[in-house]
């Protein structure tokens, strides 16, 4: 895990020095200051670190990052602290993921042991059609057919952002929108809520669910030709029994890989469906830091999903160990 934290962060932070623009020019303007002369211009380059020696640099960059003191954004929200700014949209990328992975995990392990169970007859024709459409379809098209059709057209959903426009969030409790909702009594936005993240939960569910049942099905498939789960039946266990307790116990290795990258992803930014919904998640907000060269806010957000990838690869592991007792690792 140490290695790769740091690896990443060291090559976040080779890049950050070669991408075009200058974050210089960028904080004067911020300040209001459209043609700083030369003085003003090497004053502001001190202040901000760059005229230091670049190993100086690299280990202020590591502190100030593992301490949580990100700096300020220069051009998306200005003098905003980037800790702050994170904070405030990390609640809605939480929520979206929660809820996708809920429905995805939930429906991508039941059709897959369908599917297994019933191979190569009609429900596992349809659930492998259903899954390949899924795997093949890109994300931001399904997002932009159920905007345009369930949105435009029918108007069953609201195609973009989180609240009606003549809605304002709620008094600041959490910053998740639900909980805030219910602790200030403010019950008709919840239903508002749920209402507008409908078609970016359900376009994230199917993608993630489509690779959850392939996977679930081919490790079914492998379980259930294993001795074990021909004595278990010849032991006059009840089928369900059989598939349920015995087989796909052993079959979850695999689909928990599946669902913690799955997380790790959806935490660190659905950008591309964030963004087609217009959704100010931490996705939309790393596509504003590339677009308007805020650095400190994309170092910062390198950063925590990188953190986010190496915990959910840490859970998945010691997942194994519970599904099989037999796993261990010193």
């Amino acid at each position: 895990m140490i290695p790769v934290l740091f690896g990443v962060l060291t090559l976040t932070f080779i890049l950050s020095r070669m991408m075009p623009g200058d974050p210089i020019a960028a904080r004067l303007a911020a300040s209001g200051v459209r043609n700083p002369s030369a003085e003003m211009y090497t004053q502001m380059k001190c202040q901000l670190g760059l005229c230091d020696p670049i190993i100086i640099q690299y280990l202020r960059y590591l502190g100030e990052l593992f301490t949580g003191h990100w700096g300020v954004s220069v051009s998306i929200v200005r003098n905003q602290p980037v800790w702050d700014l994170v904070m405030e949209r990390i609640p809605l990328t939480i929520d979206l993921t929660i809820y996708s992975m809920a429905i995805s995990a939930y429906l991508g392990i039941k059709a897959g042991i369908v599917s297994a169970t019933h191979r190569n007859d009609s429900p596992d024709t349809i659930v492998r059609g259903f899954a390949l459409v899924g795997v093949a379809l890109p994300v931001f098209f399904l997002g932009m057919l159920l905007q345009f059709t369930l949105g435009y057209q029918l108007k069953l959903f609201e195609p973009t952002g989180h609240l009606t426009a003549a809605y304002v969030d709620p008094p600041y409790v959490t910053g998740f929108i639900l909980i805030d909702s219910f602790l200030s009594g403010h019950w008709y936005l919840i239903g508002d809520y749920l209402w507008h993240l409908a078609l970016p939960v359900f376009c994230l569910s199917f993608i993630t669910l489509a690779s959850i049942t392939r996977q679930t099905r081919s490790s079914m498939l492998e379980v259930l030709e294993q001795d074990f789960v021909r004595t278990a039946r010849a032991k006059g266990c009840k089928e369900k029994e059989v598939i349920h307790s015995h087989a796909l116990r052993n079959a979850l290795i695999p689909t928990v890989t599946i669902i913690g990258l799955n997380i790790a992803g959806l935490l660190g930014g659905a950008v591309l469906t964030e963004t087609t919904f217009g959704l100010n998640g931490i996705g939309k907000l790393f596509i504003d830091a590339i677009l308007l060269y805020d650095y400190w806010v994309l170092a910062a957000l390198v950063f925590l999903i990188t953190v986010i990838f190496i915990i959910a690869n840490l859970m998945t592991d010691v997942l194994y160990a519970i599904l099989d007792p037999r796993i261990r690792y010193s």
